[in-house]
């Protein structure tokens, strides 16, 4: 028991400093592509992402402590889809990264003219309504796991709370629409480019994890029916 608990705690600490990298990662290859900080917008846009993304991951884990331990140990979780290894990265480090780049360069050659201050803020507003929903969805759901696995090791039921309510995915929800707001914030055109490819490979990803709770979560068939949509009310 003691040996499980101090494994627990190296992975978790592990997974903690992996995360404070992720935050500052994405900043310096913008900022690096850029050639330049003094690029008010991008400080603003990374402000609000780091304080939300380590805002959520608090809540979450103090309403659910064993939530830490379940994201941290996805690498090796032997019962996480094939399928869903390949697809994690792409939707949460390779797209995000490439975004980040192409804005950057962008910003550097000036390949996008301006567009106005408003659009750039009003883009903003609703990428921090699309990070608070996918925070709101890890707080409420103690089964959000990093990797699609059905987690049979913590008594795995469905979550109908919450947000769970309108959508069946709500954490790719938000996620998706501060994605696709990232480009008009960061006034980049060309950004759009990676971020369809990372909101595509998001909707690929929900669509086969729906498939799997269907078919392997005892109660899901039934909680379709009665939350019909997966990320967007009234569309799909």
């Amino acid at each position: 028991m003691m040996e499980k608990s101090e494994t627990g705690k190296k992975i978790a600490l592990r997974t903690v400093i992996g995360f404070f990298c992720y935050l500052l990662l994405n900043p310096l290859i913008v900022f690096l592509s850029a050639g330049t900080i003094r690029w008010g917008m991008a400080w603003v846009y990374f402000g609000v992402s780091t304080l939300g993304m380590i805002a959520s991951r608090v809540l979450a884990i103090r309403k659910n402590p064993d939530l830490l331990e379940e994201r941290a140990s996805y690498r090796d979780a032997e019962d996480a889809k094939s399928w869903d290894k390949a697809l994690v990265p792409i939707a949460a480090l390779y797209g995000p990264i490439t975004i980040g780049v192409v804005a950057g360069l962008d910003m550097r050659y000036r390949w996008t003219d301006p567009s106005p201050l408003g659009v750039q803020i009003a883009a903003l507003g609703l990428a921090v309504f699309g990070l608070a929903f996918s925070a709101w969805a890890m707080i409420e759901n103690r089964f959000f796991s990093t990797v699609v696995r059905i987690q049979t090791d913590r008594g795995h039921t469905v979550c109908d709370t919450g947000p769970y309510r309108w959508v069946r995915h709500p954490g790719y929800a938000g996620g998706i629409l501060w994605f696709s707001m990232t480009p008009l914030i960061f006034n980049s055109m060309w950004a759009f480019i990676p971020t369809a490819l990372t909101v595509v490979t998001t909707i690929i990803r929900t669509s086969l994890e729906d498939k799997t709770l269907r078919d392997e979560l005892p109660g899901y068939k039934e909680y379709t029916l009665r939350t019909r949509y997966r990320l967007a009310p009234g569309i799909w």
